[in-house]
């Protein structure tokens, strides 16, 4: 078995979901980690604030971002139990914001041995 990240991204919109919308919509969410959990695909996720910081260079300087100014966020994102890519992908079936415009990315985690 490996796992694989999913990471969600949402299209920035000029208006926000309604409060019932908001709510529908995390019930879709609820019901869609119950179902991988119950399959024992799921390993972990969570929603991540918009915004940011972004470290580069050798001097390390520190910008905001990459987020706050692009049409699209990285909204959240999950790790999954999979055999490979095709299952990895199958496992996406119940996202919630294909209707939105949402999109995932599947990634394979690499495995590492740690020394010591």
């Amino acid at each position: 078995m490996e796992k694989f990240m999913l990471i969600f991204q949402e299209e920035l919109k000029g208006t926000s979901p309604s409060p019932d919308q908001m709510e529908q919509n995390m019930g879709k969410w609820f019901a869609w980690i119950d179902s991988l959990a119950k399959a024992g695909k799921y390993v972990s996720g969570e929603p991540l604030l918009p915004g940011g910081k972004v470290i580069k260079g050798s001097h390390k300087n520190v910008t905001d971002g990459p987020f706050t100014e692009g049409k699209e966020i990285i909204g959240g994102y999950f790790i999954v139990n999979a055999e490979n890519y095709d299952e990895a992908i199958a496992l996406c079936e119940g996202y919630p914001d294909y209707e939105t415009g949402g999109s995932i990315i599947v990634r394979q985690v690499q495995k590492m041995d740690m020394p010591g």
